[in-house]
Formats: structure tokens, C-alpha cells, sequence
């Protein structure tokens, strides 16, 4: 019953894995038209690693399909830096016309996104920009990594040929732009008016169809793009704040399940947590199988710690298992982090499992032993000669403090309370500790009466 419920938690894995797989297929959504074809590709929410895998996807399908035109709309607050770079990218690689079209906001990592494109076009309410740099903890970024986001901003405002001064004062706030609502200490944030009168916008379009027919393809095929479901999966399970709540469940998942009979609820969740984990990242494209050949081989070492003495496995298994997750980060001190997070709330979690429900159950009990060897359960090392208590006797050869003594004829070892008793000197056993019979030396005039 054991084996038949276990087979069935790893075909459940494993059907999970092939389910989220198959969610990978997707199609786009085609309207027909003539002549031209235009890809509508959305950038929308967070920028995070998920969605620079999106885009490396779609634009390398719309080049292979012969795209004439790529129209990106995009409305996001910004995200991860790193991401954003990647983004960058694949839009210096196009070598497709492309427009970026904001449909409300392009902020931080957006804005640098909008502007890597060949021509930006703004809603009447859109607005671009606010692209300063800060940590996941709402902190402004150190100096170095604010120096490059800002070098970045510049370039990519230079590689369309834009003004690099509107693009530097998106991300640094020391530059002032008061004529346009952005004095110093303030990052610039252009609306569509201001953004076509400093060069940073090739028109304002109220809807995608009038953005076609300035752009001379009222009549081309539209191919939209949209993430699959699979990839919507992926960067959930990839964003920052996900990671460490993956891990943290997968551990104690795992922890739990240590103290439970069987394999159970917590270990399936357990194992569960780290299939999203691995899914989410492999889909992103930011782990490969190397990171799951190192997972499984750290399990197994783990695993074979319990069997093997000297903890050279253990130490190997734990070390497989941080690798693979290090593998599977673009970003390693996020990672670290995350890492020390799931360890943090894994070893609070197991204080309490020690504390309140102890190590009688789940696989511990095969390898802890609780039973006591105690008298009144019935262990005993020897047999007890408690019929001796109290009976006096010679010694036959002196005591220091060991030696042996002769009682009623029976010639037993025994042992003084740690005095020297000399030869032919009488005795008492005053305890007796299974094969060890202790054993005081008498007065003389103790010994006399027991020869009268």
C-alpha cells in the first residue's frame, strides 16, 4: 500500500510537469489583411526575466514569419534592471521596423524599454519616464549601480537618436528640468505634449488603429501576441517576492514530512514547491537541466547521508542543492537571500516540531532510539545478584580496590567503595550493579562476632 501510494505521488510530479508543459502551445491571434504583416507584441506589468523570455520568443518568431513591422505596447511600472537590460537587447538585435506604442504608462525600466525602440508613440494620457533606480526594499541603489542604469538611459536614448538629456534626467534626479515639471531632486516624467516637443515621441494616437493608419498599414495582418499560459506561470513563480516563498515551503515541506508516517500531504507539497520552482525558471530560459541533474544528485546524497557514516554525503548533497538553485538565478544575491530566508523559517519550523511534537514519528523513528533500557521494563545488562545484599564474606586476595572474596565458599570479583582492604580482612556487599558487587570492609570487632 506504501509503494502504490508512493508511485502515485511521483506520477502526480510528474503529470504536473507535463500538464504545465503542454500549456506552452498556445497560439497567437491573427486578423487577416493584405500586403504587410505587423506583429502587436504587449509589454505589460512587471519587468522581470519572464517577460525578457516573452519577448526573445515572439520577435524571433515574428522574424522568422517574415514581420514587416512590430508595434510593442506597452504599459508597466518598471521591474528588475537585469531584466530590462536583456530586453534591450533583443531590440538592438531586430533587425524589423518597430515602434513602441505607450498605452498609459512606461515607467523605470519601461521608459528604457520605449526607448529602445525605433520610433515611441503615446496615448493622449500616456506618460514616460520616473526611472530612477532603487533596491527591492524602496532604497536608493548604491552609487555604481545607479552610474551604469543612468550610462544605460543615455545609450539607449543615443541609439534612436534622441536628446540623451531628457533620458539621464528620467533616472537622475541631480538634473534640473524645471520648464518641465522636474527640478532638481526630482526624476522627469514627460506626458505626450512635452514628450513631442523635446523629440521623445513621434506622435500622439488615441487607439492601436489610428497608431496602423499613421504608421501606412491599415491594411496589413495583425498577428497579436500574448504570453502563453505557461509563461504567465513562469513569471509569477520567477518574481523576486515568489522565490523565497517556493523554497520556504518546499524545505518545510520536506522537514514536515520527516516527522510524518509515510509520504504524505507535506511531502507532496514539499516537492510540488520545487517543481514550480524549476518550471518557472526553465521556462524563463534561466535554468537548464544541468540545475536539475544537481538537485537530484543532491536529494540523493542527502538521502544517502542517513546510511553512510563520516557526513562527507550530507555536506556534498547540501552543497549539489545550493548549486542548482544558484544555477537558477540570473541574480545571485537575490537568490542568497532567498536561500537564507527558506533556511531561516525552515529551522524556526523545526525548533517546534522538536519542541511540540518530538521525533516518535515519520523517518526518524527508524534511525532515533527512544526505548530506554531501565529495570522496570525488564532490560538488564547481567544477571543481578541481589541475593547478596548484605552478606559478609573474607577476601582472598587484597582489594586495591578490586580484587576477589570469598563468600559462603562462592569466590566472586568484587569491588570497595575505593579504599585498600588487605587479604583475610572481612567484608560486606553493601551493592550490587549487575556483574559489579560492591563491597565495605568490616570494623574488627565486626569480624569477631561474625567468627564467635
Amino acid at each position: 500500500m506504501k509503494r502504490s501510494w508512493r508511485l502515485y505521488v511521483l506520477g502526480l510530479l510528474i503529470l504536473t510537469a507535463g500538464v504545465l508543459s503542454l500549456f506552452h502551445l498556445q497560439p497567437a491571434a491573427y486578423a487577416e489583411g493584405e500586403g504587410q504583416t505587423v506583429y502587436i507584441i504587449p509589454v505589460k506589468d512587471t519587468v522581470e526575466r519572464g517577460m525578457a523570455s516573452f519577448l526573445e520568443r515572439t520577435t524571433e518568431e515574428a522574424s522568422e514569419n517574415g514581420a514587416d513591422h512590430i508595434i510593442f505596447e506597452i504599459n508597466t511600472p518598471g521591474g528588475r534592471v537585469d531584466a530590462a537590460g536583456d530586453i534591450g537587447e533583443v531590440f538592438q538585435g531586430l533587425d524589423i521596423p518597430n515602434s513602441a506604442f505607450v498605452t498609459n504608462r512606461a515607467y523605470s525600466a519601461g521608459s528604457y524599454i520605449a526607448l529602445n525602440a525605433d520610433e515611441i508613440y503615446m496615448k493622449p494620457t500616456a506618460t514616460m519616464g520616473a526611472s530612477g533606480v532603487i533596491n527591492s526594499d524602496g532604497t536608493a541603489a548604491d552609487k555604481k549601480a545607479q552610474s551604469a542604469w543612468i550610462s544605460s538611459m543615455v545609450a539607449a536614448a543615443e541609439s534612436a537618436g534622441r536628446d540623451p538629456l531628457y533620458a539621464r534626467a528620467m533616472a537622475d534626479a541631480n538634473v534640473d528640468l524645471e520648464e518641465l515639471g522636474a527640478p532638481k531632486g526630482e526624476f522627469l516624467t514627460l506626458g505626450p505634449t512635452d514628450a513631442e516637443e523635446v523629440g521623445y515621441t513621434e506622435g500622439i494616437v488615441d487607439d492601436r488603429n489610428e497608431l496602423l493608419h499613421v504608421l501606412g498599414l491599415s491594411d496589413a495582418s495583425i498577428i497579436e501576441e500574448e504570453p502563453t499560459l505557461s509563461e504567465n506561470i513562469a513569471r509569477f513563480l520567477t518574481d523576486p517576492v515568489v522565490i523565497p516563498i517556493l523554497l520556504s515551503v518546499a524545505s518545510i515541506g520536506l522537514v514536515v514530512e520527516l516527522y510524518s508516517p509515510g509520504f504524505g500531504i507535506p511531502g507532496t507539497m514539499g516537492g510540488l514547491a520545487l517543481v514550480l520552482f524549476f518550471y518557472g525558471h526553465i521556462v524563463a530560459g534561466l535554468a537548464g537541466y544541468e540545475a536539475i541533474i544537481l538537485l537530484v544528485l543532491g536529494i540523493g546524497l542527502v538521502i544517502a547521508e542517513f546510511f553512510l557514516p563520516g557526513g562527507i554525503a550530507g555536506i556534498a548533497g547540501v552543497v549539489a542543492i545550493v548549486s542548482s538553485l544558484m544555477l537558477s538565478s540570473q541574480d545571485m544575491g537575490h537568490m542568497a537571500m532567498s536561500i537564507g530566508i527558506a533556511l531561516l523559517v525552515t529551522i524556526i519550523v523545526s525548533i517546534l516540531l522538536f519542541k511540540f511534537i518530538g521525533l516518535e514519528r515519520g523517518f526518524f523513528r527508524h534511525i532515533i532510539l527512544n526505548d530506554s533500557t531501565s529495570s522496570d521494563q525488564g532490560y538488564v545488562s547481567s544477571h543481578n545478584r541481589l541475593d547478596l545484599m548484605g552478606m559478609e564474606g573474607e577476601t582472598i586476595t587484597p582489594l586495591r580496590p578490586s580484587g576477589t572474596a570469598d563468600f559462603d565458599g562462592e569466590r566472586l570479583d568484587v569491588v570497595t567503595e575505593g579504599g585498600f582492604i588487605p587479604s583475610n580482612h572481612g567484608v560486606k556487599v553493601v551493592k550490587t550493579e549487575g556483574s559489579r558487587i560492591v563491597v565495605r570492609g568490616l570494623k574488627k570487632n565486626e569480624q569477631e562476632e561474625e567468627k564467635e
